[in-house]
């Protein structure tokens, strides 16, 4: 049987998805959790792998096992398991065909930034932080010269394994609440640190430090040198994968509504 879970997790006491010697990441919690909730070894695959700091509001994972439980118990009984900051959202039967990774059509990204001459408090790990006023329409402008097939390779860490840095960005949307800016990203797929980078080079174009134009000056060089800093882990937040209708898993998490 194939089971597919969606996950939701803070990931800022975490070395990341990817399993490590150390056992501090999110795929080590929950295959230990899956393991002391069935006593029997676990391996998950999952839709997208997220660096140290980042968070998750609906990695969606799976798994084969011969256990046969209703959806509802891979819930609450892989919960009872887990640290508080992380935690199985539903559970879904699928279909042998279904790949947690490979079945993704798209995958999604959210950037929180708090725009204040004061560090974030309540929210620190939650939220990326810039202290300098931010120019929306500069960042729009910029923004959309980033959607589109291009070859990213001036947005891609050094270590990137990705077999082609050419992707199709296909949406960036700007909004913001108050003090709170929120950017999303829809893309068939992402480089190492590609939005981390994508959003140094926004927050430059944003605080007048370029034009909107030098995003084009970035994208032809194809060198990481040519693009700004890599911005801070902690406002980025995996909104999840989109599927096939057949599958019929859900689109969003609770979550979604708490950001701003």
């Amino acid at each position: 049987m194939r089971v597919a879970l969606g996950l939701s997790y803070n990931g800022s006491s975490y070395e990341g998805w990817q399993s490590q010697l150390s056992g501090n990441t999110i795929q080590d919690r929950l295959e230990h959790a899956l393991g002391q909730f069935t006593a029997q070894q676990f391996r998950v695959n999952c839709a997208g792998r997220t660096d140290a700091g980042v968070h998750g509001l609906m990695q969606v994972v799976h798994f084969d096992t011969l256990l046969e439980r209703d959806e509802a118990s891979w819930v609450r009984g892989t919960n009872a398991f887990l640290p508080r900051d992380i935690a199985v959202q539903w559970a879904r039967h699928m279909p042998d065909d279904f790949h947690s990774r490979g079945s993704a059509l798209a995958r999604r990204y959210a950037y929180v930034l708090l725009e204040s001459p004061v560090r974030p408090s309540v929210e620190a790990g939650r939220v990326g932080w810039v202290y300098r006023a931010m120019d929306s329409a500069a960042i729009e402008r910029a923004a959309a010269y980033l959607v589109g097939e291009h070859d990213f390779s001036s947005f891609r860490a050094a270590q990137c394994q990705a077999k082609s840095p050419v992707k199709t960005l296909t949406r960036i949307t700007v909004s913001r609440r108050g003090p709170y800016w929120r950017f999303e990203f829809e893309a068939n797929a992402f480089l190492h640190h590609m939005i981390r980078n994508i959003m140094g080079c926004l927050v430059s174009v944003g605080q007048c430090a370029h034009s909107p134009e030098w995003i084009l000056e970035v994208l032809a060089a194809r060198d990481r040198d040519a693009a700004a800093p890599t911005f801070s882990p902690d406002g980025l937040y995996f909104m999840g994968p989109v599927y096939e209708d057949r599958y019929a898993l859900p689109a969003s998490a609770p979550a979604y509504d708490w950001l701003p």
